[in-house]
């Protein structure tokens, strides 16, 4: 999901609860806030000596240890309040994937990308998903697409990749 796709959909249901789903079932508690907000340009080399730019909008999320027990969520109203004051310091880049960096005491920090969201009465519920990682050169270095047993490395000294 783009940073505008999620900015229209926060103004979409504005008088909803806004609850995060880290992983299948899990919810972001209550007593999160939005602590920071980071415009990232990636700039990358992969194992094919292949060069790539692109652009992320990271939002944080932190559960207050002094809220436990709290019950009632932020608005999607509130978020997008704050969501617009950061972009009047510091501009969005629109098109960029809107990612949400979460850890809890049985949670790893991690930065979650946005897989679907839906509406469950009152709630506007964000699916969070993590994002495996890749070999964006497998082509290139005769990586198969597919995982297999092998004893020997696709990639050898001198290939050039990995």
């Amino acid at each position: 999901m783009t940073t505008q796709e999620f900015l229209t959909v926060l103004a979409e249901h504005q008088n909803k609860a806004l609850l995060f789903e880290y992983a299948p079932n899990l919810l972001v508690g209550a007593n999160y806030h939005i602590t920071e907000v980071k415009h990232l340009t990636i700039d990358s080399v992969d194992c094919g000596a292949q060069t790539d730019a692109w652009k992320e909008t990271i939002i944080q999320l932190w559960e207050s240890p002094s809220e436990l027990g709290k019950t009632e969520y932020m608005s999607a109203y509130k978020a997008l309040a704050i969501l617009k004051k950061v972009g009047t310091m510091r501009s969005y880049t629109l098109d960029a994937e809107v990612k949400f960096e979460y850890s809890n005491a049985n949670f790893h920090t991690a930065q979650l990308f946005v897989n679907d969201y839906e509406i469950r009465n009152n709630n506007l519920l964000v699916k969070l998903a993590i994002q495996k990682t890749d070999c964006k050169a497998k082509e290139l270095c005769g990586v198969p697409e597919t995982e297999t047993t092998t004893t020997q490395s696709s990639c050898t000294p001198g290939s050039g990749c990995c």
